[in-house]
This record gives C-alpha cells, sequence and structure tokens, in this order.
C-alpha cells in the first residue's frame, strides 16, 4: 500500500508525471541487459513506483526472470519496458 505521503505525490504530480518516472525507473533500473546492483537497485519506498514495482515483481531482473520469465542477460526491448510500464501504472 502507499503511505499518504506517496499518495499525495501521486495526486499533485498525476499520472503522465509518474508514467514518465516509471518510464525513466525501467529504462535505468531493469533494461541494461546487466542492471548495476542488480537485485538491490529498486528502493522499498519513498515514490509510488518504486512500491508498484516490488508489489509486481518488476524490481529486478531475477524477479523478472522468476514471475515473467524474461531472461536475463539481455537489455529489454521497447516492448517490453512498454508493458512493464502498463503493468506498475495498473
Amino acid at each position: 500500500y502507499l503511505t499518504k505521503k506517496e499518495q499525495a505525490y501521486l495526486e499533485e504530480k498525476g499520472i503522465e508525471i509518474i508514467r514518465s518516472h516509471a518510464k525513466d525507473f525501467v529504462r535505468q533500473k531493469l533494461a541494461p541487459a546487466n542492471p548495476v546492483n542488480d537485485g538491490k537497485q529498486t528502493p522499498m519506498h519513498g515514490h509510488p513506483v518504486f512500491k508498484a514495482m516490488h508489489a509486481t515483481a518488476c524490481c529486478c531482473r531475477e524477479c523478472l526472470n522468476k514471475w515473467y520469465r524474461i531472461p536475463k542477460g539481455q537489455e529489454l526491448t521497447e516492448d517490453q519496458q512498454d508493458r512493464i510500464v502498463k503493468l506498475l501504472l495498473a
């Protein structure tokens, strides 16, 4: 669940800004074939998208592989990144 602070942030920024943040986080933290600090790169709190990443098992390449069978060691395609963003926003 989102904290009151995270809920307020989401309401203040609006869904399009949050979508933009989600795209950036996915591109930076998940899209590389071998992300820096994989498994520890996504904080547990501080942004609504971080909570969504953990809630949907989209927080690291290990989880993406385990739950969605997205292979580790390969850069995510644009389509894969878009699908992850859609899942995070759902």
